[in-house]
């Protein structure tokens, strides 16, 4: 693979990673656990494994829009330069989105999945449901633009099955992050689980801040070399400093019981 496909691919890693603290992807951390199933009389890796395959169908479907937009670059027969240009347009945008530059933002989809499944619905159906909605990227809740950004990358580099492939293991890895959850026993063990989790969370706003400058950096390396690289990234980083004020959490907080007493998988839920 060329420098842009091991971009899009450290890209689809840094988007998984970010969207984990999404209030779906928190809230699934909560709603299927040994813990839960139990209580609703399934086994819980026949669930979790409806869900990692459902995610792996939903980065296959955003794969799909990749994979189309890879036939036009490579049917416009775009040249590297061209392609590079694409990828430093779309990463300014996605990055002022994230910084909420002057107020702005991609669309942020604040749609959940509906809690309502997990009673009414067998574990095959919600594991499938929730893993596609939570896989495809942008059914629900969009963390990080960053998503956005993998797309197009992917996209940039004029093949159809590598962009498919590239996205899709984005999906996957939203289907892994439910894995966290497999040690949860109790309610202790839970609400430890998410102490946890929100305790990171500072972390992967940094983590997809860093991840859109780095692609721009190769990007622009790719369009004017390593001198205009290096200079991308010194510009960008401070820029982003100038806007550590629009790092804040965009995500509803989820607040973490100060008791097991006060646990309910359903708070967690949305």
């Amino acid at each position: 693979m060329d420098l842009m496909a091991w971009t899009a691919v450290g890209i689809a890693f840094v988007a998984a990673y970010r969207s984990t603290w999404s209030p779906c992807g928190v809230s699934m951390l909560s709603s299927i656990t040994p813990l839960s199933e139990a209580g609703r009389g399934h086994r819980y890796w026949a669930t979790v494994s409806w869900f990692v395959a459902g995610s792996l169908l939903g980065g296959l479907t955003l794969g799909g829009v990749a994979a189309l937009g890879a036939m036009a670059v490579g049917s416009l027969g775009l040249s590297a330069t061209a392609s590079g240009a694409l990828v430093v347009l779309a990463g300014v945008v996605t990055l002022a989105s994230d910084l909420k530059v002057g107020g702005f933002h991609l669309p942020a989809n604040p749609r959940q999945v509906e809690r309502i499944w997990l009673d009414r619905y067998r574990s095959w159906v919600y594991g499938l449901g929730f893993g596609w909605q939570l896989g495809v990227g942008v059914a629900t809740y969009v963390m990080s633009a960053s998503v956005y950004l993998m797309v197009v990358v992917a996209a940039a580099t004029g093949e159809p099955l590598l962009a498919l492939s590239i996205v899709t293991v984005f999906g996957l890895l939203r289907g892994l992050a439910i894995l966290p959850a497999a040690g949860v026993r109790s309610p202790a063990d839970l609400g430890e689980l998410h102490r946890r989790i929100e305790r990171s969370r500072p972390a992967s706003r940094v983590v997809a801040i860093i991840g859109q400058i780095a692609v721009l950096t190769v990007a622009t390396t790719v369009i004017g070399g390593p001198v205009a690289g290096l200079i991308a990234a010194v510009l960008l980083t401070a820029a982003a400093w100038t806007s550590r004020g629009g790092l804040g959490d965009p995500a509803p907080r989820v607040r973490v019981p100060d008791s097991p007493a006060e646990l309910d998988a359903s708070y967690y839920s949305g």
